[in-house]
């Protein structure tokens, strides 16, 4: 079809209906939105490419040393700002992340095996790799 077929009806005015409102601009637009015929799938994609770190083992030398430092974090606390290195299991994956806090020792609760920071962080004691004074 040539737009010659359509001369005739071209300087005509825009139909207006009379029983149905016009349609907002927004409204016309969300007609042609791209559709998501997969929920979820963005999120589980972004996921499987996030990377996790593997837990360090120590050995038998690396965990006398780090008993050491245990006591002497046990007596020095509160007097001495240290950096302690944990990690941190991933909920998802297996694996999970280091972190590091620098900072004072408010308590070591021995029965729960936990190191108190004077900032409320909580440490595992388990899961500490590097205590450094």
């Amino acid at each position: 079809m040539s737009q010659d077929t359509y001369e005739d009806i071209m300087d005509h005015p825009h139909h207006e209906s009379k029983k149905h409102p016009r349609m907002s601009m927004l409204n016309r637009a969300a007609q042609f939105s791209p559709f998501a015929a997969l929920s979820g799938y963005e999120e589980a994609v972004a996921e499987t490419e996030r990377l996790t770190d593997e837990r360090i083992i120590l050995d038998e030398a690396e965990l006398e040393m780090l008993d050491v430092q245990f006591c002497e974090l046990k007596e020095s606390a509160g007097r001495k700002e240290v950096s302690i290195t944990y990690f941190i299991p991933d909920e998802c994956k297996d694996g999970g992340r280091y972190e590091t806090v620098k900072g004072s020792v408010r308590r070591v609760d021995e029965n729960k095996k936990l190191i108190i920071m004077k900032d409320q962080t909580v440490i595992p004691a388990g899961e500490v790799v590097k205590i450094e004074v």
